[in-house]
C-alpha cells in the first residue's frame, strides 16, 4: 500500500546528547514508542498509561525525547510525560528548562530524511473523553481495510483531536470513523474528530 507523507519527518543516527542525570517521567496516557523520533517511525512498544520511564534527554526545539521503558530504548513524545517536581507534577515539554532536562541530539542523513508536499495539519493535544471498548468485528473492520496513512506533527492519542483535512472512513454499524495516523488505526468520535480508541 502506498504511503502518503505529508509533512517533513525525521529519521537517523543518535548523536551526542548532554552527560546529565536521566531523569524520571510518568506517562500521562498510553503513549507509543518509537524507534526514532518522528510520527513515521515505527512503533517498538507500548507505555501503558502511568507507567513509569527514565528520560535521556529531549531535542531542542522539539517534543521528541529518547527514553527506557521497562528495558526498551526509544523515541517518545513528550507532551505526554509528566515528571514530579517541588511543584507538583508538571508535563516534561512545558518545563524542560525549570528542570534542566538534558539535551540530546539526532543526525537526519540525506537517505533518511522524507520530505513531502507540506504538513497538513498538527495533532490537538488531549482532552478527556469516555473510554471505548468496541466490538471485536470493528476491530477486525479496521485491520483488514487499510487505507492511505496521513502524517501530523505531533502524536496520536486517545482523545487527540484530529485536523479536518484527515478523512474519516466509515466504520459498518457503529457511530465512529476511523483513519490511519502516524502509521496508527484509530477509531474517531465524527462531530468533534476525538480519537476515542488506538487500535493496537
Amino acid at each position: 500500500m502506498k504511503t502518503r507523507l505529508l509533512s517533513l519527518t525525521l529519521a537517523g543516527t543518535l548523536g551526542a546528547g548532554a552527560a546529565m542525570a536521566d531523569v524520571d517521567a510518568t506517562a500521562v496516557t498510553d503513549l507509543n514508542l518509537r524507534a526514532g523520533p518522528s510520527p513515521a517511525q515505527p512503533v517498538i512498544a507500548v507505555i501503558p498509561n502511568a507507567s513509569a520511564v527514565s528520560i535521556q534527554g529531549c531535542i531542542e526545539a522539539s517534543s521528541w525525547c529518547e527514553v527506557s521503558y521497562n528495558g526498551t530504548q526509544g523515541w517518545a513524545y513528550g507532551d505526554y510525560l509528566a515528571a514530579s517536581t517541588d511543584a507538583g507534577s508538571v508535563r516534561v515539554i512545558e518545563n524542560r528548562s525549570t528542570m534542566q532536562l538534558p539535551t540530546v541530539t539526532y543526525d537526519y542523513s540525506e537517505a533518511d530524511t522524507v520530505a513531502a508536499g507540506g504538513a497538513i495539519g498538527t495533532v490537538v493535544e488531549d482532552t478527556y473523553v469516555t473510554p471505548i471498548t468496541p466490538p471485536d468485528n470493528t476491530v477486525v473492520y479496521v485491520r483488514d481495510n487499510p487505507v492511505e496513512p496521513i502524517y501530523l506533527d505531533g502524536e496520536v492519542v486517545t482523545g487527540a483531536q484530529l485536523p479536518a483535512a484527515v478523512t474519516l472512513q466509515p466504520v459498518p454499524d457503529t457511530e465512529y470513523r476511523y483513519a490511519y495516523v502516524n502509521g496508527v488505526p484509530v477509531l474517531v468520535e465524527p462531530a468533534e474528530r476525538r480519537v476515542v480508541y488506538v487500535v493496537r
